[in-house]
């Protein structure tokens, strides 16, 4: 399985992102959704990047401060990601063509 560097091709590949805290926290989130609203707001979609606009939540009530994740980990899909607004099908399709 191809190893995805940025938002884009963990969402055409279908590989979840999930970050991971030093604190053990962490969440997944669906790829395609979270592209979009990447995309959207014309931010850097490198997975290093990303991983720069999350924070954990654990650790902003316990300690008041916004620590960023550890690592950025892509796994499977599951119902239990969280979902964020898909993006338009034609805008999908045309960044899918480009892709490839």
């Amino acid at each position: 399985m191809p190893i995805a560097t940025h938002l884009f091709e963990a969402a055409a590949w279908h590989q979840a992102i999930k970050p991971v805290c030093a604190c053990g926290h962490s969440n997944t989130f669906d790829p395609h959704g979270l592209w979009w609203h990447f995309e959207r707001r014309h931010w850097d979609t490198r997975l290093e990047a990303v991983r720069l606009r999350f924070w954990c939540l654990m650790c902003k009530s316990s300690t008041s401060q916004r620590r960023h994740p550890q690592k950025i980990e892509l796994v499977r899909p599951s119902d239990a990601d969280v979902q964020l607004p898909l993006p338009p099908m034609h805008v999908w399709k045309r960044a899918k063509r480009a892709f490839r």
